[in-house]
């Protein structure tokens, strides 16, 4: 499922991440890739686990605990800390699929990739080219949302991000290990808690079809879920 979560971030707020950005020291994007994704790979980085990475990274994960639409696609189980790039003129990265397994540096602490996330923080108008291309059962997906927006796909994806030809393209990216690992399964639930949600919005939540099938989601979580 590839999913757009609209204004996870107010302009506002993606303007003031933009500005700390902006300001900030990049180093070679190739330090977090895999392999054959290392070739590819042509941006720069926010150092990883630098002051300013964390400071920004626990903003976006507040965002995303806010984010009913996001906790309903998602499921999340665990979270690797956003990390944050830049492209600027003649940069991209090829075609690559993350790999499937992320320790998160300085801990314990591994998770599988059932879900990869790009959050923009420029305004699509800002910079040429710097399209997400994400390739599924439909073809290639073209993703270049508002900044503030983000898109949630399956990590499993062959994806791209398309040469910029102008401007600066920034943006927040991370990983996510569902409750539940099935790409179809997690599709299913979702739509399953969105129409309970309508639903409820029309007939409240104690009519007895909205319990009946609250009960019916929750039942189907035990069932797929790993944890």
């Amino acid at each position: 499922m590839l999913l757009a979560i609209p204004d996870l971030l107010s302009g506002a707020e993606a303007a003031d991440i933009r500005a700390a950005l902006e300001a900030a020291d990049w180093v070679d994007g190739g330090v977090t890739a895999g392999a054959q994704s290392g070739g590819v790979k042509h941006n720069r980085q926010l150092p990883e686990g630098s002051a300013l990475a964390r400071a920004l990274g626990e903003r976006v994960l507040d965002a995303l605990a806010r984010s009913p639409l996001f906790l309903s696609a998602a499921l999340p189980l665990k979270t690797f800390p956003p990390l944050f790039n830049r492209y600027g003129p003649g940069e991209s990265f090829g075609l690559h699929v993350d790999n499937a397994i992320r320790a998160v540096p300085g801990t314990p602490v591994r998770l599988r990739t059932d879900l990869s996330a790009t959050l923009f923080l420029s305004e699509p108008d800002s910079y040429e080219g710097g399209e997400l291309l994400i390739e599924d059962s439909y073809g290639a997906q073209a993703v270049k949302l508002p900044a503030g927006h983000m898109i949630l796909y399956p990590a499993k994806s062959l994806h791209r991000v398309e040469t910029v030809t102008s401007g600066t393209r920034l943006a927040s990216f991370f990983w996510l290990q569902s409750m539940v690992r099935d790409d179809g399964e997690r599709a299913l639930l979702f739509d399953l808690d969105q129409s309970i949600q309508a639903l409820a919005a029309s007939q409240g939540l104690q009519h007895p079809e909205v319990v009946r099938l609250t009960g019916v989601y929750h039942n189907l979580v035990r069932r797929f879920a790993d944890s």
